[in-house]
């Protein structure tokens, strides 16, 4: 499905640039579904038949994946030099986000496009979500954040 291709780089956008992608999500599920433009539960037929996630959980999705990635050395190096565990700063290293595994979100200037950066937006969603041990394998990961 190309409509998922790069919409890591949506990461912090503004609703008005997802709501065209989900309006052609929601299409393409009406397609494959046979269900007309005004039927009612269409999320509830991409989400339990189609096992679609909507575009903003996507992102979250796979930003969670990526940075997931950065932590057991299966992404390229620039990438994992913006997830700098928060256990790794001397500064840090007795705080309680240090033992939750967390990750360093650094301060960004511009408010448009500073938390749009994977360097932000990659620790960001890696800090909230409520599995974050690094014991699991690639695939039990996907299950559980999917």
């Amino acid at each position: 499905m190309t409509i998922g291709y790069c919409n890591v780089m949506l990461a912090g956008a503004p609703k008005t640039m997802t709501d065209k992608l989900q309006r052609i999500l929601n299409a393409a599920a009406r397609v494959v579904s046979g269900m007309r433009k005004l039927d009612r539960g269409s999320s509830a037929v991409r989400h339990s038949e189609l096992h679609w996630l909507d575009i903003p959980d996507r992102i979250v999705y796979k930003l969670g994946v990526m940075t997931y990635g950065c932590q057991h050395g299966k992404a390229p190096q620039y990438l994992a030099n913006c997830c700098t565990p928060v256990s790794d700063v001397p500064a840090r290293q007795r705080l309680r986000s240090s033992s939750r595994h967390h990750l360093v979100v650094p301060r960004h200037r511009l408010s448009t496009y500073g938390r749009r950066a994977f360097s932000v937006a990659g620790p960001s969603v890696w800090n909230s979500l409520a599995v974050r041990t690094l014991a699991f394998s690639i695939r039990h990961f996907q299950t559980i954040v999917k």
